[in-house]
């Protein structure tokens, strides 16, 4: 029997406290994906990264939910970049990844700070507002309001960007079973639904996401969501390339996420997100 050592890493972190559980494991080039899949499942957490060496690039990532692989996982690869910076393993610099979602820059700044590159925005599909008025459980009326379209957006993973009034997020009690037969059907992650913050507040908008297909009720810090979000503001709003979004204070775990777009014209060159990540503690788990 093996025994797999796992860093515990919670990311998107606020002054050290909320932000998002993931699981590390290194050295994991021996593990089948069975095993993989297994050591998240007994770690628990939304994901778990495996790190293994690769021949062109600084490493190859991999990212494990309790029922299965995805293909990227934003705050998973903060936890993984920040423990490597933290254990002396790298310095401040820009690395490459190699994720299922393609070939990605991180780099790392000399406050600890990990900045991660995604995949450029993919529009993939849009809803109506009384389709998802149904599952949310918030009036097609008042979802219409925003003035703001329902689109699926995918900077690595395809989530429903759904803009709800200022006011209304903390009142949504997600139906798991419904949102994961949408999700299901559509064939995306989960819903991220977000409110657009008052003009002199420092944050953009506050964000809760749902993804329940993947065992996820609800998620306090999405990395690829946000990516995904701030190219939805960039196309819609304008609110300059900059964002500060806050996610998880319905969970009373508040995390701090920050994105960048870069646009040549109407086009988006760039998406960048960014967050500080600290250490839970470490489980071992026997193979």
């Amino acid at each position: 029997m093996e025994n797999i050592e796992v860093t515990l890493v919670s990311s998107f972190t606020v002054n050290g406290k909320g932000g998002n559980p993931a699981g590390v494991v290194f050295n994991a080039d021996k593990l089948s994906d069975a095993q993989k899949l297994k050591v998240a499942q007994i770690v628990g957490y939304s994901e778990t990264a495996f790190v293994s060496n690769d021949d062109e690039v600084d490493f190859e990532v991999s990212f494990f939910t309790t029922t299965g692989e995805v293909d990227f996982c934003g705050h998973a690869t903060l936890a993984t970049f920040s423990t490597m910076y933290h254990k002396g393993i790298l310095t401040e610099g820009s690395y490459v990844q190699r994720t299922k979602a393609g070939i990605l820059s991180v780099t790392i700044e000399s406050n600890g700070k990990v900045v991660m590159e995604q995949q450029l925005p993919e529009k993939i599909d849009f809803f109506s507002y009384q389709e998802v008025s149904k599952v949310i459980g918030i009036e097609s009326s008042i979802l219409e309001s925003t003035n703001l379209p329902i689109e699926v957006i995918s900077t690595g993973l395809p989530d429903v960007m759904i803009p709800i009034p200022y006011g209304y997020l903390d009142e949504i009690k997600p139906d798991d079973e419904l949102i994961a037969d949408f999700c299901k059907k559509h064939k995306v992650v989960g819903f991220h639904v977000f409110e657009l913050c008052e003009p002199e507040s420092i944050l953009t908008a506050s964000c809760r996401n749902f993804a329940p297909l993947f065992g996820i009720s609800e998620e306090s810090a999405t990395g690829s969501s946000s990516g995904a979000l701030a190219c939805y503001l960039t196309e819609h709003l304008a609110l300059g390339s900059d964002y500060v979004f806050e996610q998880g204070r319905a969970m009373n775990c508040t995390s701090i996420i920050t994105a960048s777009v870069k646009s040549d014209g109407s086009t988006i060159i760039n998406v960048k997100v960014g967050g500080y990540a600290s250490s839970i503690g470490t489980m071992v788990v026997p193979l």
